[in-house]
């Protein structure tokens, strides 16, 4: 997966540089964004074989995840997010569904990235009073067009996701649905008001 070579800028400063320089910088750039799904698949499989205790481990939960929404008739963009849901726990163990979100917002609606943004609070119904903190803390978002969503998506596809039985789908049948989801932004502080966005 190495990068294909391309003319390179020559300023030293930003404050240097020229229309000519940025268009071989976006040049370069399309090539490597075309093998965003690719990076962020291999960062996912970085959670194989970490249990941090639980009855699977991290990788097989973000592919039961995925699994169970796919198999519920969710749609493509959803079961992505279902399967990359965790895929911070290895680099943001305190705040593990931000980068989650982060790394898909440019990609999703408005209601699947707060649902990411927002899972581990409402995780945390299921769990947070074995550990004497709030159950509860998800009801200060309750009235959020995508608070429902999330309880949801917690309900269903998450924290019933840690059963060594049952019948998960592989990685590779998720690889194409990532590649779809990731082709191209939605949005973005890199895109010009005039590209038409996905519908």
């Amino acid at each position: 997966m190495g990068q294909e070579p391309h003319e390179r800028a020559q300023f030293r400063a930003m404050s240097e540089s020229t229309a000519e320089d940025w268009s071989k910088i976006s040049t370069a750039a399309r090539s490597f964004n075309r093998e965003l799904p690719a990076r962020v698949l291999t960062h996912l499989k970085l959670l194989e074989g970490d249990c941090g205790g639980f009855a699977v481990d991290r990788l097989e939960h973000c592919l039961q995840s995925a699994s169970l929404a796919f198999r519920d008739g969710m749609d493509e963009e959803y079961v992505v997010c279902a399967l990359l849901h965790d895929i911070g726990d290895t680099l943001a163990g305190h705040n593990h569904a931000e980068l989650a979100a982060t790394i898909l917002k440019p990609f999703v609606s408005e209601d699947n990235w707060w649902m990411l943004q927002h899972h581990g609070i409402f995780q945390g119904y299921y769990f947070f009073h074995h550990l004497g903190l709030d159950r509860n803390l998800r009801e200060n978002f309750r009235g959020h067009p995508a608070f429902e969503r999330t309880a949801a998506f917690c309900a269903r596809h998450d924290q019933n996701a840690f059963d060594p039985d049952y019948d998960t789908m592989p990685l590779e049948a998720f690889v194409p649905m990532v590649e779809r989801v990731m082709a191209r932004p939605r949005r973005s502080i890199y895109m010009r008001a005039d590209e038409p966005a996905l519908t």
